[in-house]
């Protein structure tokens, strides 16, 4: 797919919260008599992130007919706006060679401007498939897993460890989270987790999550009891393809070095969004529409639409934290750091998962598929 005549492709490569923001607002102000906006994503469909803890635990709610939303070409394939669905396995920015991306079905794609927004990899149960077909035979295998085990062991103190806990008791030395956070609430969610009767190790690693003789071995040495073992250890920038850019794109461990404008640092016409951004913050969801408003901005810039780039200046950090569908406890750092509890915060996430009602969730839900 050429850049051909006076018609030039603004790329966004990733279907998830960082590419469907970019994609929304360019959408509103890229100039489409000029400009095809095309998104590559191997999915026909957007993935709810907050609803899949709960989803592969249970089916209780169907969560999957609402949390696993299509695509819908009267927005993503319509006048000057396409949607590809494929892998991109390399890219290419030279003055000479030009600019374009290859998928993984052998086809190149041109573009004048890309934004790479591709996510995360998880670790299974949370990696989904990219068919709804194999989504639910996964889904299907993994309740039927948690249903059939006594003793899970789940492996990682982050946010999706400690809900993944609460659902299933719902179904049936330092602290957990990380310093981003106040220790005094860091406790606080500790203490929420054990009094539902879930045991915390701290301070120990589980490298090898397979089970041997009805036990997992942690890195010092502890025998824990487990019949089921879920890795929770956080996500991994979805980066290999971008390291085609060269040596110097990506950080150590694999995130996507950028300028304050977002912009690749030795790559000005590439911009990056969501969680493969090398920046210090948190990898929240919550935080893709800063990006989003700052690259289309300054795409718009470099098309000539605009006149000013302007700086991603980063957020405070917030967190929400279900711990069932009745516990929550949420985090906000401003002024001395509010602390939220069950009451008022179960009514914004835990009970429906940020519903479609809510303005928290026009990010993920209504303002992202309709």
């Amino acid at each position: 797919m050429s850049t051909t005549g006076d018609r030039q492709n603004v790329v966004i490569v990733g279907g998830g919260n960082g590419g469907i923001s970019v994609f929304n607002e360019l959408s509103k102000t890229l100039d489409a008599s000029k400009y095809d906006l095309i998104l590559i994503t191997p999915r026909p469909f957007f993935v709810h992130l907050p609803a899949t803890i709960r989803m592969v635990v249970t089916a209780d709610g169907n969560l999957e007919d609402t949390a696993i939303m299509p695509l819908p070409d009267h927005k993503f394939n319509t006048g000057n706006k396409k949607l590809v669905l494929a892998h991109v396995t390399s890219v290419v920015d030279d003055e000479i060679k030009g600019r374009y991306v290859t998928l993984d079905n052998g086809q190149d794609i041109e573009y004048s401007v890309m934004v790479l927004a591709p996510g995360s990899q998880w670790e299974s149960p949370l990696d989904m498939p990219d068919t709804k077909e194999e989504i639910g035979h996964m889904l299907q295998s993994w309740r039927a897993r948690f249903a059939k085990a006594q003793d899970v062991v789940i492996v990682g103190g982050g946010s999706i460890g400690i809900e993944l806990a609460g659902e299933l008791k719902d179904l049936q030395a330092s602290l957990l989270l990380n310093d981003a956070y106040h220790a005094s609430w860091r406790k606080r969610v500790t203490d929420s987790v054990t009094a539902r009767g879930v045991n915390v190790v701290l301070d120990d690693y589980v490298d090898d999550v397979e089970v041997k003789d009805g036990c997992v071995t942690t890195r010092s040495g502890r025998s824990i009891p487990a019949d089921l073992v879920v890795p929770t250890r956080g996500p991994r920038p979805n980066t290999k393809f971008i390291q085609s850019l060269g040596s110097d794109v990506l950080n150590a461990t694999g995130y996507v070095k950028v300028s304050p404008t977002l912009q690749l640092v030795s790559h000005p016409r590439i911009f990056a969004a969501g969680d493969v951004i090398d920046w210090k913050e948190q990898k929240q969801s919550a935080k893709v529409a800063g990006h989003a408003s700052v690259v289309s901005n300054n795409v718009l810039v470099l098309l000539g639409q605009k006149k000013k780039m302007v700086n991603y200046k980063g957020a405070f950090e917030a967190i929400l934290i279900t711990n069932g569908k009745y516990g929550d406890i949420a985090y906000i750092d401003i002024l001395w750091g509010i602390v939220l509890g069950n009451w008022l915060v179960s009514l914004i996430k835990s009970r429906g998962l940020l519903p479609t009602h809510l303005p928290a969730s026009s990010l993920f839900l209504a303002r992202f598929i309709v």
